[in-house]
């Protein structure tokens, strides 16, 4: 089956209906769908559309059926993932594209999750429906790179994100970090904070900053979902007066420690009511490699790793973080002693160094941000 000039035009319509999804339909993929009617005399006609908008609510093919209002038969139907082909929280969305009378349905990808993997193309096709795909599929392997991390590794997509002044610090030689960034700055970390499954901070950070870790916007828009805040602590000593476990029946604290903790220090966490995952690794990088697995089995797709340098340094050592967000600020704190964003083992050959794939880089009040997908060393 071949593509029609169209299919592109369409297809970037119904992966920018997609994106509208993010934040709220996790550890669902995001998906758009464009239904089109063809007439030899006004041309092509789109009908219907519509996205995934919340998990456990109706797919993006269902919500297009619906807004195109009976007029589907003979349509070309545009979808940025194949159409489900089993039964989930909702129908199968295979069965309804041909009860609708589709006659064409245009993919930019195969779904990878087992229960479809083919299996929605494959009934489309035996009920006479031309199926092409492929058409636009890098952009939606890469709308979806988190979902895809999840169902490929059963590990959630890292995201690393810090704020530092012009000599390269997070924090002055004293250990003191607020504020570096400008309000506009911390306002796009408040966006990022409201699409996340978890927020994840060392030990050391929570006992400087004595942070919140939720998401507050300054427009006091609610949070695309709640994030639990997860603090890399292998002692269990985070303080029971601080601001993290004093909230804990508010919002979500996880504490990852070691199976050797203080059993009365996890008691007291536990009933304060924080969460305690014991880990069993012999060492910090492997209770993080350990974390991640358990993070993924709990099916979170997205986590943002605020710090400090020593956490942010394993995990990129590990090479385990997907993407970075890093806010300049003009200003200087000097000193040896001062904490640099990346700690750690680093690398040793310049020509290795850990680049950003695709990024992009704007003003923001007085600072500068930068962000993008991260390519690992080879």
């Amino acid at each position: 089956m071949t593509t029609q000039p169209p299919d592109r035009r369409f297809m970037q319509q119904a992966l920018e209906l997609a994106r509208r999804g993010q934040g709220f339909v996790e550890p669902n993929p995001m998906v758009g769908c464009v239904i089109v009617r063809g007439d030899e005399v006004v041309g092509d006609e789109v009908v219907g559309e519509g996205f995934h908008e919340a998990f456990g609510e109706p797919h993006a093919e269902v919500h297009a059926l619906e807004d195109a209002r009976g007029k589907t038969a003979g349509s070309t139907l545009y979808v940025t993932l194949e159409p489900c082909c089993h039964q989930g929280k909702t129908p199968p969305c295979s069965k309804a594209v041909i009860a609708a009378g589709v006659k064409r349905v245009v993919a930019a990808m195969r779904d990878p999750f087992p229960k479809v993997a083919g299996g929605g193309f494959a009934e489309l096709k035996d009920a006479g429906i031309e199926v092409v795909h492929g058409v636009l599929q890098s952009e939606a392997e890469a709308l979806n790179a988190p979902y895809l991390k999840l169902i490929r590794t059963g590990r959630p997509w890292v995201i690393a994100k810090w704020a530092m002044t012009l000599d390269g610090k997070i924090a002055t030689s004293s250990g003191q970090s607020k504020w570096i960034s400008g309000p506009e700055s911390r306002e796009i970390v408040q966006e990022l904070r409201s699409r996340m499954d978890a927020i994840v901070v060392g030990r050391r950070t929570a006992e400087l900053d004595d942070p919140l870790l939720t998401a507050r916007s300054s427009s006091g828009a609610k949070p695309a979902r709640i994030a639990a805040r997860v603090i890399i602590d292998s002692g269990a000593s985070l303080s029971l007066e601080s601001q993290l476990v004093r909230t804990a029946r508010e919002w979500p604290l996880i504490v990852a420690a070691s199976t050797a903790a203080d059993p009365q220090r996890v008691k007291n966490l536990t009933a304060a009511g924080a969460e305690v995952i014991s880990l069993p690794g012999a060492s910090s990088s492997e209770r993080l490699t350990e974390l991640l697995d358990e993070l993924g089995r709990r099916r979170m797709t997205n986590i943002l790793v605020e710090g400090g340098g020593q956490l942010l340094g394993s995990l990129f050592d590990a090479g385990q973080v997907d993407e970075a967000h890093c806010f300049i600020a003009p200003k200087f704190f000097g000193g040896s002693g001062a904490t640099s964003p990346l700690a750690g083992q680093g690398i040793a050959e310049p020509e290795r160094a850990w680049k950003f794939e695709h990024f992009t880089r704007r003003t923001v009040g007085d600072d500068i941000y930068v962000s993008g997908r991260l390519q690992k060393p080879r």
